[in-house]
């Protein structure tokens, strides 16, 4: 790489929570309220990597806007209250990550009520330095400006950052803003500009280096230098 790696960012549904049952079901249950079935190509088009008014306009854009408005409230209550597994291996990386003065952050389409419950589910407060959510951006992934404003919150250009995403709408925008990706789960990921991509993050190994700063080791033959900037930026959004 072209310049030492300075943060990692992360994707939250699929990368830091096992969310796609739980996601999915919530659109279904939306659907049966008005008679309708959402099919397999709806889910993989319209709903997982997607913000909830695409998925609206997409699927229920024929409905009267206060329908559409019940559809958004459930699938915002399903999210928020639903429980979730982290992904294996997650909670342990960025626990290294930060003790080893790595800025670690979340992008993502959530709502913050979701991503300060899933913050507590990893045990992770101590260790996350920006949070860009739903609200942050007029444009959401697939368009680069949710990892441009993670990296401007951190001071840094994006291509400083590894991104892990699992859906094709965040590995767009992960590498158009710049950043070095990093797939979860699905080999389809490759053509869309993903460097390598991983089931999980078991096996993932942060190795400190004085001289370096850090080794961040995805898998056999991928592996970043991570230069070891301020710690822990606090730059999340206020309440």
């Amino acid at each position: 790489m072209s310049e030492k790696i300075a943060a990692v960012l992360f994707d939250m549904d699929g990368v830091l929570i096992d969310s796609r049952a739980v996601i999915e079901q919530g659109w279904r249950e939306a659907a049966q309220m008005y008679g309708r079935r959402i099919t397999p190509e709806d889910i993989v088009k319209h709903i997982h990597g997607q913000p909830g008014p695409h998925t609206i306009r997409a699927l229920f854009q024929d409905l009267p806007l206060s329908d559409q408005a019940k559809v958004q409230a459930h699938i915002i209550h399903v999210e928020n209250t639903a429980d979730c597994e982290p992904i294996p291996g997650v909670a342990q990386l960025i626990a290294s990550l930060g003790s080893a003065g790595i800025p670690v952050g979340i992008v993502t389409s959530g709502w913050r009520l979701k991503i300060d419950r899933v913050i507590a589910l990893l045990q992770a407060e101590p260790y996350i330095s920006v949070i860009v959510e739903r609200d942050d951006v007029a444009r959401g992934k697939p368009h680069p400006d949710p990892y441009l404003l993670a990296a401007e919150r951190l001071g840094i250009p994006a291509s400083r950052t590894v991104v892990f995403e699992d859906a094709k709408s965040g590995v767009t925008s992960a590498v158009a803003a710049g950043a070095y990706c990093v797939g979860i789960g699905d080999e389809d990921l490759i053509p869309l500009g993903a460097k390598v991509v991983v089931p999980d993050f078991r096996g993932m190994k942060v190795i400190v280096n004085d001289a370096t700063g850090a080794i961040l080791s995805f898998c056999p033959g991928y592996e970043v230098i991570v230069e070891r900037i301020s710690a822990h930026h606090d730059k999340r959004p206020a309440l």
